[in-house]
């Protein structure tokens, strides 16, 4: 976990570091036209998607959790992205975990028979 979580603050430094025509290489500059502004609401009229459209991405969505709910996966959760985040960590953290708890248990273990017994191990 801390090996992810130090990568990921390496990217930012780097990206940080970076000269500002290398951090927007690759990225498409975007204009007023291109940034939706979340603070204006979309009313039904002048929605993002046809009524067929919405209507459409509703019905598979629902088949979608129907199915999941067949396979005993559970009922779909309010927060899916956290769902499949924490599918994902689950193996990594088990291997970090595997690797690293023997040890530490080991070294708390006799830190505190040191402290008890008033003796250094």
């Amino acid at each position: 976990m801390e090996e992810i979580l130090a990568s990921i603050k390496r990217v930012i430094v780097e990206e940080d570091a970076a000269p500002p025509a290398q951090r927007t290489r690759g990225r498409a500059k975007a204009t007023d036209e291109d940034v939706l502004e979340l603070s204006d609401p979309v009313s039904e009229e002048n929605g993002l998607l046809s009524p067929d459209a919405a209507e459409a991405s509703r019905h598979r969505l629902a088949a979608l959790a129907a199915v999941r709910q067949e396979s005993g996966a559970g009922p779909v959760s309010d927060a899916p992205l956290e769902a499949l985040v924490r599918e994902m960590l689950k193996p990594m953290l088990k291997e970090w975990l595997d690797q690293r708890l023997p040890e530490m248990v080991e070294e708390l273990v006799t830190r505190e028979i040191a402290r008890i017994t008033g003796k250094p191990l």
